[in-house]
């Protein structure tokens, strides 16, 4: 059973920093994508990041340059590094996976293509 934990979600000050992890269990796709995912309060889950298993990355346009998705396949664990926060990347992070490839895997992909999410985590970014 494919099982996803997220880890390393808090509280930070507006320009801080804060890595994200999620460690999968149970997944044996060769052809996988993990995604990162934010909901904010109040608003519709949306994509942040993706990282396929060719290494292909995307990136939602909001946090181009700030934040890095990278995959550590030895600890089967997925990162997000997330630089200079801003308040409105506050709300729960998710991490996903699917196996249906790179091309799926991008923000703007369809949630229902997801088959494996996690718990989430909290992410809160103060002025």
């Amino acid at each position: 059973q494919v099982q996803l934990e997220e880890f390393g979600g808090g509280s930070v000050e507006a320009g801080g920093s804060l890595t994200l992890s999620c460690v999968v269990s149970g997944y044996s796709h060769s052809d996988y994508c993990m995604g990162w995912f934010l909901q904010a309060p109040g608003k519709e889950r949306e994509g942040v990041a993706g990282i396929a298993s060719d290494g292909t990355t995307a990136y939602a346009d909001g946090v181009k340059g700030r934040f890095t998705i990278s995959i550590d396949n030895a600890k089967n664990t997925v990162f997000l590094q997330m630089d200079r926060l801003k308040p409105e990347d506050s709300g729960m992070y998710y991490c996903a996976a699917h196996n249906l490839g790179s091309g799926l895997c991008y923000p703007g992909a369809p949630h229902r293509v997801f088959r494996t999410w996690g718990q989430g985590s909290q992410v809160t970014v103060s002025s």
